[in-house]
């Protein structure tokens, strides 16, 4: 059995290298509007973030977004960026990895 290559990518608040699977995607796109990715196909500049509630807690007190896409992102989108990442390691945790 070949053994399949892992996707890798740098959490931007922690700087870590973690597969691909274990993080979220957040998406710029053309019209300078910022979104939670689930699928990771969305176009445009993208940005990883750790399934871990205080690293996205971090990432709203630093203000992490802001500098990575040089825009002044509304407190409302961490709140929901907090809340997707909550809902995700939950949802890890009943159902298991089955990504």
């Amino acid at each position: 059995m070949v053994q399949r290559k892992i996707p890798m990518r740098k959490d931007i608040v922690t700087g870590e290298m973690k597969p691909k699977k274990e993080l979220v995607r957040v998406v710029k796109n053309k019209q300078n509007e910022v979104s939670i990715d689930p699928t990771g196909k969305k176009a445009g500049r993208g940005a990883y973030i750790f399934l871990d509630v205080a690293i996205a807690k971090l990432a709203k007190k630093k203000r992490t977004f802001d500098k990575a896409f040089g825009l002044k992102i509304a407190d409302e989108f961490y709140d929901e960026l907090i809340a997707y990442v909550d809902h995700q390691v939950e949802r890890a945790k009943l159902f298991g990895n089955e990504k």
